[in-house]
């Protein structure tokens, strides 16, 4: 089975970053494939992993350039599957002699998607949706993402003080505001921010009266790290498909506090594998962060139930090898 992977993603996000991971999985499992990306910063970082890849510029409707060179890649290529990540990787692709499957992971406009023959959801209430849209059931597919978090030293940190870690896009659909707020409710909390985006000088304005209990620390490869230093993981999402950094979390053993958003809250189950708070209420997730901090043997328990629940599902290797099997059987 031949693969041939095209991501013309954002240089920096969560289905960016999963599509790193993904593809480099796949390679050390032995998959044949072929990776096209837009961004030369991905392609180093792939070709560095020993993937193969190719860069396209990916500029839109209008750039039909990267499509004559797109349909090129797939006449030398010659894949069985074709496997195009989100809208803009999937327009481009010109149709030919393979199986083309596209992955979503989030509710997007399925007439972009009518030329494929398969869709994945990582999510089973995305893929529910897509039923629901019309799409044929026997042709949409859930498969999880998997996530990797090694051991890692702590970083420096404030001591004595409880601290909570959040990761994504500073967009507002994270509700970053609404966690901020949460902060100045809890006046002992330290809070780190991992990411970058277009509210951040906003956030960072809400955030003055908090001082040095509030650091943005801009996009960051060393989630790991991160992980090990903080406390607990907190996701204050507006709007969540999966909510990856859950995951994250549970895999390195960190308790989680989580607005009830759609991917969270299919994720986590209330008191046993995390704590669920009303989207946009920023009493609640102040208060669920305090009882955090507060009963250890409470976010003792609840860490240890996301672990097991990270290794029962979302691993590298039982992601990799159910990945494997779905792309073996659409080329057959």
């Amino acid at each position: 089975m031949r693969l041939l992977q095209a991501m013309a993603g954002a240089r920096h996000g969560g289905a960016e970053a999963f599509f790193e991971r993904f593809a480099t999985a796949l390679q050390r499992a032995g998959t044949e494939q072929l990776v096209v990306v837009r961004h030369e910063e991905r392609a180093a970082r792939l070709a560095a992993a020993g993937v193969p890849v190719r860069t396209l510029r990916f500029g839109g409707a209008l750039d039909l350039a990267t499509r004559w060179r797109f349909g090129a890649i797939l006449r030398a290529w010659q894949p069985d599957v074709v496997l195009t990540w989100m809208s803009r990787a999937t327009s481009a692709c010109p149709r030919g002699r393979f199986v083309h499957v596209a992955r979503l992971g989030g509710y997007y406009d399925l007439r972009r998607y009518r030329a494929c023959d398969h869709l994945v959801g990582n999510t089973r209430d995305i893929v529910a949706w897509m039923a629901r849209q019309g799409w044929p059931a026997e042709r949409a597919h859930y498969l999880p993402n998997f996530v990797t978090v090694p051991a890692a030293a702590r970083l420096e940190r404030p001591e004595g003080v409880p601290l909570a870690l959040a990761l994504g896009r500073l967009h507002r659909n994270k509700a970053f505001d609404v966690l901020i707020d949460a902060a100045l409710a809890f006046p002992e909390l330290h809070l780190w921010i991992a990411g970058e985006g277009p509210e951040r000088a906003a956030l960072e304005a809400r955030a003055a009266p908090l001082g040095e209990r509030v650091r943005f620390l801009g996009w960051r490869d060393d989630t790991a790290a991160l992980l090990a230093t903080a406390d607990m993981l907190v996701c204050p999402s507006r709007h969540e498909p999966l909510g990856n950094v859950v995951i994250e979390a549970w895999a390195a053993g960190r308790p989680v506090v989580a607005a009830a958003s759609v991917g969270p809250a299919a994720l986590v189950r209330d008191g046993e594998t995390g704590l669920l708070v009303p989207v946009d209420d920023a009493a609640a997730l102040a208060a669920a962060l305090r009882r955090l901090a507060e009963d250890t043997a409470l976010a003792g328990r609840l860490a240890e139930a996301g672990r097991r629940a990270y290794e029962a599902e979302f691993t590298e290797e039982a992601v990799v090898a159910r990945w494997r099997a779905f792309l073996e059987g659409v080329a057959r």
